[in-house]
Formats: structure tokens, C-alpha cells, sequence
């Protein structure tokens, strides 16, 4: 029965020191990103009017905190909106790649080529064909999403177990109870691994495409601060997508945690 508590006991040990460094490391080298930002700006390794020290950055967003948070919410609901259509989008495709060697040979190639594309040179041409606003953002971030959705889709879904696959085998069972049962599932892992590219791609289009076309957001405020010297507020936006970004991404590792519980069970590495 001791050994039982003493067990006990050193499980939660350590699980609160996990907890701990969890919270403590990510800390720990932010504070050492803010030194070495405070440092270079201190010792004007680079001019301060591409990189005002942190506390003007603080106190610029303290100046104006409706407005800054006004934006954020209007990038945060284009990174929202736009990762949305590209998960549906990419997905299905991605489906497809995988039950069809004929539409793999199709599109793949198609796909390649449009991913090589450096998307901010599309900018201008999607403010002609969409006009301003949020049609020619939601495109953009979906442009920049789309691919590594639908190459991990298609990946997980190709690359079942094979003692899986045998296992369906054995049971005689059909094409869907095989994919609903059995595919998708283990296909499930490989399919977060492209949100979680995708993810931070997702902020990246929403910045670029109001550099093109925004009428508000943080990506509009970069553009309408720097243009007019005010470095300060233009880095307390970037800050801000940074932010959005940590954000979102925790949330996106949050909910694969609570969908895929075996994986943690089943791997070491956390």
C-alpha cells in the first residue's frame, strides 16, 4: 500500500513538474528574445527606425488599445474564415487524391504548380478580378493553406498499417465501413500534421493579402503606420499577428489532443 502512494505521489510529482516547464521554458525564451530585442535597440545595431525599442512598442499599443484590438479581431476572423474553406477544400481534395489514381495524376502536377507560385505576386491580380475587402484576403489565405492540407490528407490516407488494412480484410469489410472505420482514422494524425503547417500560413495570408487589399486589420495598420514613420505602432501589430498566431496554433494542438488521445498513449516523445 506504501508503494502505492509513494507511486502515486511521484507520478504527480511529475506531472507538476511537467506542467511547470511547460509554462516556465516558453517564458523563459521570451524573456531572452525581449533582452536581445531590447539590446540591439540600445545599442542601435539596427536603426531604430526599423526597430524602436520594446517599450515604445508597448506604449504605442497602450496609446491606442481599441483600435489595435479592433484589427485583431478583423485578421483573426480572415485567418479564421479563410483556414476554414481551405480544410474543407483541402480535404476533400485530398480524398480524392488518395481513391483515384486517375484524379492523382490529373491534379498533382496542377497543384505543384500552383503552390510554387510566390502568392504576393497574385496580390494585384486578385484585388483586379475580387475588387477590396475581404474576397481577395479569405483568397489569399486559402491560396497559401490549400496545399499542405491536401498533401497530408492525401499522404495520411495512402499510408495506412498495413496489420490495419488486414485487419479490415479479414472482417469483409466494405469500401466505407473500411474508410469510416478504419482509413480516416488512421489517417488522422498525418491530416493535423498539414493544419499545423497550415495554421501559421493561414496569418501569413491574411497579412499579405491587406498589404493588397485591406481596408482593415493588422496588415492594414503595418502598411498605414510604416508609410507614415510610425515604426512603433507597425511592430505592435506585428506583435499582435504573432500573437493571434501562437494562439490559434495552441488552440489547433488543443483540440488534436482531445480528437486523437491514442496518439499521446502511443507515442513517446510526449
Amino acid at each position: 500500500m506504501d508503494a502505492w502512494c509513494a507511486a502515486g505521489r511521484a507520478g504527480r510529482g511529475a506531472g507538476l513538474r511537467a506542467g511547470a516547464g511547460a509554462a516556465l521554458l516558453p517564458t523563459a525564451g521570451l524573456l531572452i528574445a525581449l533582452v536581445a530585442w531590447w539590446l540591439i535597440a540600445r545599442l542601435e545595431l539596427v536603426h531604430p527606425a526599423a526597430l524602436p525599442p520594446p517599450g515604445d512598442v508597448l506604449t504605442a499599443f497602450v496609446d491606442k488599445p481599441a483600435q489595435m484590438l479592433e484589427h485583431t479581431w478583423d485578421t483573426m476572423l480572415e485567418i479564421l474564415y479563410g483556414f476554414a474553406l481551405s480544410v474543407v477544400a483541402g480535404v476533400l481534395l485530398g480524398l480524392s487524391l488518395a481513391s483515384s489514381r486517375t484524379v492523382e495524376r490529373m491534379f498533382t502536377p496542377l497543384l505543384v504548380a500552383v503552390n510554387a507560385v510566390p502568392k504576393i505576386t497574385l496580390g494585384p491580380l486578385l484585388v483586379v478580378a475580387l475588387g477590396w475587402g475581404q474576397t481577395p484576403i479569405l483568397t489569399m489565405v486559402f491560396l497559401l493553406c490549400f496545399f499542405p492540407i491536401v498533401l497530408s490528407t492525401a499522404t495520411g490516407l495512402t499510408t495506412t498499417p498495413a496489420d490495419l488494412a488486414e485487419l479490415v480484410r479479414s472482417w469483409n469489410a466494405s469500401r466505407w465501413q473500411a474508410f469510416r472505420k478504419v482509413r480516416f482514422p488512421a489517417a488522422l494524425p498525418q491530416i493535423f500534421v498539414g493544419l499545423k503547417v497550415a495554421m501559421p500560413l493561414a496569418a501569413i495570408g491574411a497579412v499579405i493579402g491587406e498589404f493588397q487589399a485591406g481596408e482593415s486589420g493588422l496588415g492594414y495598420v503595418i502598411t498605414q503606420y510604416a508609410g507614415i514613420g510610425d515604426s512603433a505602432t507597425a511592430w505592435a501589430a506585428i506583435m499582435l499577428v504573432a500573437l493571434v498566431s501562437i494562439l490559434l496554433y495552441s488552440a489547433l494542438l488543443l483540440i488534436e489532443r482531445i480528437a486523437l488521445p491514442w496518439v499521446r498513449e502511443t507515442t513517446s516523445s510526449h
